[in-house]
């Protein structure tokens, strides 16, 4: 058994950097909202160079140094299209790019700045609570419930391949769940973990939401969508930060992504008829 998760290593941090911060982490909504790379670009760099400019006055410390790897991230991701695709290249491209955005930045954090502040605390040694128990019952029920309504009323299953033959089912499957692990590795465990050496849980939180939103947004999650997908990431921070488990974040995440992949093939089938609230 691994011992729990500790908190972040305390550094000298000053309200000021919060003005950089902001720049970096809204850097995501032009470079994944809008898909304006040149400005989303800008923005990192005038946040990287605001941050050298209060680590170098004394008022932080190590701030570039976690923003620009959270910035590195933003950027690797950001050199290919987000679009859903099955084809057997672009599930390559997305395994390459997006693990490379969680690799590049663990392997500079752990091998040349020799720190542990990216971890993926698989097993922390504590058994789960019964509120834990109940909060997957109530996840599982919410996500019947909430995400069937969103994709179809919306339109935004069409943001997504047309799966029809068990092949590309069991493509959809793996790809949904896939990028769903990948968001925790990267934006909980990378993203909010550096943000949380620098600010108090709430900020860090709310930045790293940022960023997640963002993405979320050009995988397809458009419409109304950031009204569900605000609260949900700002929640798994705020569980990660309770709970020190990555297994734990995980299992929410792929119990809602489990019913998005039964709604995206719902929706082009009529099958599992599964969601009696919403219209064929």
């Amino acid at each position: 058994m691994t011992p729990a998760v500790a908190a972040p290593p305390e550094l000298r941090t000053h309200p000021i950097a919060l003005v950089p911060a902001v720049l970096v982490c809204s850097a995501a909504v032009l470079l994944f909202g809008f898909q304006e790379r040149l400005p989303g670009y800008a923005m990192l760099v005038v946040g990287l160079l605001v941050a050298w400019l209060v680590d170098r006055s004394g008022r932080t410390e190590r701030l570039l140094a976690d923003l620009a790897l959270i910035a590195i991230g933003q950027v690797i991701i950001s050199t290919m299209s987000l679009k859903a695709d099955l084809s057997n290249e672009a599930m390559v491209r997305f395994a390459i790019v997006l693990g490379s955005a969680v690799a590049v930045p663990y392997v500079i954090s752990r091998f040349l700045h020799r720190e542990r502040v990216i971890r993926f605390p698989w097993r922390t040694g504590r058994r789960w609570t019964r509120t834990q128990w109940v909060y997957l019952v109530v996840v599982t029920t919410a996500g019947w419930l909430i995400l069937p309504f969103y994709f179809i009323t919306s339109g935004v299953y069409e943001n997504w391949p047309t799966v029809t033959e068990p092949a590309e089912i069991a493509r959809l499957f793996v790809g949904v769940n896939a990028v769903g692990t990948w968001d925790e590795l990267f934006f909980i465990c990378t993203v909010f973990a550096l943000l949380r050496r620098h600010f108090p849980t709430w900020q860090a939180n709310l930045l790293q939401a940022v960023v997640f939103v963002s993405f979320l947004w050009e995988l397809g999650y458009q419409s109304w969508g950031p009204l569900l997908t605000i609260p949900f990431a700002l929640v798994q921070g705020y569980t990660f930060k309770l709970t020190k488990s990555l297994t734990y974040v995980l299992i929410v995440h792929l119990i809602f992504d489990a019913v998005v992949f039964c709604v995206i093939v719902y929706a082009h089938n009529g099958w599992p008829a599964i969601f009696p609230f919403v219209p064929a």
